[in-house]
């Protein structure tokens, strides 16, 4: 299932969600915008503007969601070992950490504009580890037991890996995130290698044949954020 234009998810239903027994025990309120698809180009303006907001402090921590039409993103990692994408895939360079990255549909992407400065906080790895510990709680929602794997930073299911992190920082302020692959096209994120990960390592839920569908993975995240990073969304 793809992510559609803002109009179709409904506050209500979140917000019911909330309501019905989503704790919102966390310390430091999120403001969650759910975006829709969303051009890669339009998407870093964005992050831009916004991580610039959130240093002067003008708004509270912002949680982007949303979906891009298909991209390969390629950090500096891949750059500097010369590693890039088959021809026939769209690509767009990128700052924050890593190598190549697919988006496209079938993917929720979440980009935290965070002030990392609450209790653990303390490094880059620290803030990777508590993405990574979000993530897999939130499938653990829906079902489905995630790991970490010393093979890559991210969250793997069944030794496949279908959750990507890579985060820039300015002033402790993140831009950039991570994904959830729950139903992409077939043969695409799994045809793509780099990074010291070959084909077929990086995958889809669906492809590894569980149901999960766009707003279970949602709600999961919703849900486990006040537990796993101690903020909660602004209601």
């Amino acid at each position: 299932m793809a992510l559609v234009p803002p109009v179709s998810f409904d506050k209500a239903w979140i917000d019911g969600l909330l309501r019905f027994g989503m704790a919102v025990s966390g310390n430091r309120e999120v403001d969650v915008r759910l975006e829709g698809r969303v051009e890669y180009a339009q998407a870093l303006k964005m992050m831009k503007g916004l991580q610039k907001q959130r240093i002067d402090g003008e708004i509270p921590d912002t949680l982007l969601i949303m979906e891009h039409p298909e991209i390969v993103t390629v950090g500096p990692r891949a750059r500097n070992d010369g590693i890039s994408p088959p021809e026939d895939y769209p690509t767009h360079p990128v700052d924050r950490g890593g190598g190549l990255t697919w988006h496209g549909p079938g993917q929720l992407v979440a980009y935290p504009i965070f002030k990392w400065d609450l209790d653990g906080e303390v490094s880059v790895a620290a803030i990777i580890n508590l993405l990574e510990e979000w993530i897999i709680r939130a499938l653990k929602r829906c079902g489905v037991k995630g790991s970490r794997d010393e093979r890559m930073q991210g969250v793997w299911v069944d030794g496949k890996k279908i959750s990507s992190i890579g985060l820039s920082f300015l002033r402790w302020t993140s831009r950039h995130g991570f994904t959830v692959n729950y139903d992409t096209p077939g043969q695409r994120v799994e045809l793509l290698a780099g990074c010291g990960l070959g084909r077929n390592t990086t995958t889809s839920l669906a492809n590894l044949g569980y149901g999960v569908e766009l707003e279970q993975v949602l709600a999961a995240l919703l849900d486990s954020m006040p537990e796993s990073i101690l903020r909660h969304r602004i209601t």
